[in-house]
């Protein structure tokens, strides 16, 4: 009763809009031809969509307006109307009340509806003469338009008006994601990526509904971000990487960037320093770091497991608190990844101390630790994050602990497995993934022995020790990364792999226009190019 109420003071409204905007004008009905909603190849797929065979009609007259009271929908306002245009060349206004014409309307309203479940949750209501994006969060409208960027043609589809109009099916989208969290991870340590490639990766993310980005920015092959009491961090190992590249790094102000970009994306940056194995670059900088009893030396081969710090110098902790420190503050997010695989030449009592002891640290500091699943053997808060990559065993642990855990199984997760004996980049030591074999899985169900409130979500970790520059990174995150964030987004009982590869086809038009190399896999019927549909009205 009450959202109804609600719809109708909100039309009043916009017909208010109308008249006050354009009262000379002679409003021209358009008699939109027939669409269907349910047709589209939205990917995530919506928890529910109605369809109702009309058209909005987005054109030059059309202008947004957003809620001005709650922070950030006039910038999603402003990032909707940047999106169009890339599109239509459109200038659309927002919330501006000058407009001599206006035929259209898009609302971006913020609701406290109680049908809006989470943070993230949207509801898009499409008619002839408006669009109404209703949401709790600007973060749940950004989402909302990610949905509505997907659903506008890529050329004009109209043929009455005597200038170009591009329609937007009508009907309502009621939409809400299966996990709080659903992430990407980029190594950027055995292989450098700029600051230009990261956005590149940030805004494919964004589109998909993905809402964190990991960063591993430290490794035995290269360290990544400038630690302005630790100098010599950057100056001896910045600048190596696997194969004896010439590697490189982030300086503080590189890394605020990209938090700043990834926030106008509504994405989380999450910085890994991966320890207290995968140092070996940190100990070629400060060798009493250094716990192997061996000398350190740059690194840039893709072994594992030979380096590891000294669980038993209170230097060595004196190092990560000031490294944490520099880090979670220029980190607004609440998380901070510790790392923790594979240190298989550090004791186990002293892998132990070690993750305990840098918890209390990454604690000191205002964040939550999240870990590989190996962290789990160490005695920890119920506050902290297991990410299950490996061990089963590891990932019950942590439930039993009560502790929550982000799925990022090796053997369906894992973006930088090759996808067959012919891929072109990657690794298989976890198993071939194919385009198929990445979707058809269950996060909720992988782990029969896991509770499905101990999953915080999924994540999808791209390692780099076979790719070296952004065409490379694509081929192997994409298609596969789209699957996951629909894993992620969309609940189990409503994904189907035949269906879903259908949507997947039709995404042709957007990831060439953002020119991603994307592996064309032969399980795809792809679509070669847009479609150009005329329409014509009656």
């Amino acid at each position: 009763m009450k959202k109804n109420l609600f719809i109708g003071v909100l039309l009043i409204l916009i017909s208010i809009v109308f008249i006050s905007c354009g009262e000379n004008k002679k409003k021209i009905i358009l008699n939109f031809p027939e669409t269907d909603l349910l047709s589209e190849n939205i990917i995530p797929k919506p928890s529910k969509t109605i369809a109702t065979n009309s058209a909005f009609g987005l054109d030059k007259n059309t202008v947004i307006y957003t809620s001005q009271t709650t922070e950030g929908f006039k910038e999603v306002g402003d990032f909707l109307s940047e999106k169009i245009k890339e599109i239509t060349a459109f200038t659309i206004p927002v919330n501006e009340t000058n407009s001599e014409t206006v035929d259209r309307i898009i609302f971006i309203n913020q609701s406290d509806s109680t049908d809006l479940q989470t943070k993230e949750s949207y509801q898009l209501y499409i008619t002839k003469d408006s669009i109404i994006l209703n949401s709790k969060t600007a973060e749940g409208a950004f989402r909302g338009i990610q949905t509505l960027r997907q659903i506008i043609p890529t050329k004009s589809n109209d043929t009455i008006t005597t200038h170009p109009m591009w329609l937007v099916p009508t009907g309502k989208i009621i939409d809400s994601p299966t996990f709080e969290y659903r992430g990407a991870m980029l190594d950027v340590a055995r292989h450098f990526f700029s600051v230009k490639d990261v956005k590149k990766y940030i805004e494919l993310l964004a589109y998909y509904k993905i809402n964190a980005l990991h960063l591993h920015l430290s490794d035995d092959q290269g360290w990544r971000i400038e630690i302005k009491s630790w100098p010599n961090l950057t100056v001896a190992s910045g600048g190596t990487e696997v194969g004896g590249g010439k590697g490189g790094f982030y300086t503080q102000e590189d890394y605020k960037d990209i938090v700043s970009f990834a926030a106008k994306h509504h994405i989380t940056i999450i910085p890994e320093i991966d320890m207290p194995g995968h140092t070996n670059a940190a100990s070629v900088a400060y060798p009493f770091l250094n716990g192997n009893g061996k000398t350190p030396k740059t690194y840039t081969g893709t072994h594992v497991g030979f380096s590891t710090f000294d669980a038993n110098k209170d230097t060595v902790y004196s190092f990560i608190d000031d490294v944490i420190k520099e880090i979670a503050t220029i980190s607004p997010g609440p998380y901070f990844h510790i790392g923790g695989d594979e240190s298989h030449v550090t004791k186990k009592r002293d892998y132990v101390k070690f993750v305990s002891k840098v918890e209390k640290i990454v604690q000191k500091h205002g964040k939550q630790m999240i870990g590989w699943d190996e962290i789990t053997q160490a005695s920890l808060s119920t506050n902290s994050i297991a990410q299950h990559w490996s061990a089963e065993a590891n990932a019950i642990r942590a439930a039993k602990n009560e502790m929550k855990i982000i799925m990022s199984p090796a053997k369906k997760a894992y973006l930088d497995m090759e996808y067959d004996s012919l891929s072109e980049y990657g690794l298989h030591w976890a198993a071939y993934i194919p385009v198929d074999s990445a979707y058809n899985w269950s996060p909720e169900k992988y782990i029969p022995e896991l509770p499905q409130d101990n999953i915080l979500g999924i994540e999808a970790p791209l390692w780099s020790e076979t790719i070296t520059n952004m065409a490379e990174l694509e081929y192997l995150a994409f298609p596969r990364i789209i699957g996951y964030a629909e894993l992620g987004w969309t609940a189990d009982d409503n994904r189907d792999w035949d269906d879903y590869k259908k949507r997947l086809a039709n995404q042709v038009p957007y990831l060439e226009r953002m020119n991603v190399n994307f592996y064309k896999s032969k399980l795809i019927d792809w679509v070669s190019k847009p479609l150009d549909t005329e329409v014509k009205v009656e």
